[in-house]
């Protein structure tokens, strides 16, 4: 059996165990008292970085407009359109060929358009749901699949995915025909064809303990270096002190070349992070490994599906793995008072399968939340480079409104 043939038979399955209970008595009535939702969010990106004569101000407003209908016999639509707009200054190059006059700036990956961002159907079946249409797709930590919901025009997936409630656990399983990347459709780098399979497996313990199996078999028709097979395992637990909470987390995953893919390699990944949980704040440990091989180019652990602005530092200076592979090993601190909260990490980064140091990075931020619906927030990230890439720095507002 292909993928597809296993999908559908998994929602004739699903349609054969409808239960569910209708929400609304009629199309029309699932039309008409559905919910409609408007949001902007204003970012200010600045970038100086020692490659480039000019640094980047990139200012830009995000519109969403989206909607969803009321269940009728289970079945729900939802559609989301987002627009990015530049506003006061456009001196930055979005990248990936989408501003191809402005390559003297630094790049900014907010380029501007509009794009239907989501457009699905959801079919539930007692505790089993199937999704057909673009959507989101987010795993976990978002460190192998997630949204990018960081920069401006976020990841979507054109995919089927099906999600069970077996026995306490919960599997999903997803086919993607289409990766909908943050660089928009206009350029060869915004889609990308797929035939890939993504599957996840949790089970949780008494909400303390959490195990996770997955397996991602990544076909990308269009940049063979992406194609990759990789399963994985990851835990996560805390233990209750008496004034504190003290949590760990470990993953571990392996990697071979897949599909289309021309080089034939095999790499691990392994993550160990603890951290302490006190009244007002959160000290965290962690430290995490991508094998590269440094004789033979293209042979790196790397995740393209990921969410990767969250990791390796905010700088981006990691979004592909180093052909040397790369070790991230850090601290930082996370708090919260009031309306206020605050974030601050340090990253040491050296080469996984060589003696070469990388660097440091420090991140920080703060937000605020003004009102129910409006919130701000500054960040700042300077990586200082010892032979790879360049000194960069960042700087970040942002404005979110919701109505």
């Amino acid at each position: 059996m292909n993928k597809i043939a296993l999908l559908f038979t998994a929602v004739l399955l699903l349609i054969l165990l409808n239960k569910n209970s209708f929400a609304a008595d009629s199309w029309s009535e699932a039309f008409s008292s559905g919910h409609t939702q408007l949001s902007f969010r204003y970012r200010y990106e600045f970038v100086e970085q020692d490659s480039f004569e000019r640094d980047a101000n990139a200012s830009t407003v995000r519109t969403r407009l989206n909607y969803s209908t009321q269940a009728y016999k289970g079945l729900t639509f939802f559609v989301e359109f987002d627009n990015v707009t530049e506003v006061l200054s456009d001196n930055y190059n979005s990248g990936a060929g989408t501003t191809p006059n402005r390559t003297r700036f630094p790049v900014v990956a907010d380029p501007t358009g509009t794009e239907l961002n989501q457009a699905w159907f959801n079919l539930k079946f007692s505790e089993h749901n199937f999704k057909l249409g673009r959507q989101r797709i987010i795993f976990d930590n978002q460190r192998f699949v997630g949204g990018v919901a960081w920069r401006q025009n976020e990841q979507t997936f054109d995919a089927a995915s099906m999600s069970f409630d077996l026995a306490g656990s919960q599997l999903v399983v997803s086919y993607v025909d289409r990766v909908n990347r943050i660089f928009g459709e206009d350029v060869p780098a915004g889609d990308h064809d797929n035939n890939t399979l993504l599957a996840n497996w949790s089970k949780s313990w008494n909400g303390q303990h959490e195990l996770v199996l997955y397996y991602y078999d990544i076909d990308n028709e269009d940049v063979s270096a992406f194609s990759t097979q990789t399963y994985g395992i990851s835990f996560d637990s805390f233990v209750q002190l008496e004034n504190s909470l003290l949590s760990f987390s470990a993953d571990y995953a392996g990697q071979s070349d897949g599909s289309n893919n021309p080089i034939n390699f095999s790499a691990n990944y392994w993550r160990v992070e603890g951290a302490l949980e006190m009244s007002k704040f959160d000290i965290i440990v962690g430290r995490e490994v991508l094998e590269g091989n440094s004789n033979l180019s293209g042979a790196a652990f790397r995740t393209p599906l990921a969410t990767l602005h969250a990791f390796n530092g905010w700088s981006d200076r990691f979004l592909m793995t180093p052909d040397t592979g790369l070790e991230d090993t850090y601290i930082g601190m996370i708090g919260s008072h009031n309306r206020f909260s605050w974030y601050l990490r340090y990253h040491d980064f050296d080469a996984e399968s060589t003696d070469q140091d990388y660097g440091s990075e420090i991140d920080a931020s703060v937000s605020m939340r003004l009102t129910n619906r409006i919130s701000t927030r500054l960040k700042y990230a300077q990586y200082d480079s010892d032979g790879f890439s360049t000194d960069t720095k960042h700087i970040w507002f942002l404005l979110n409104f919701e109505f």
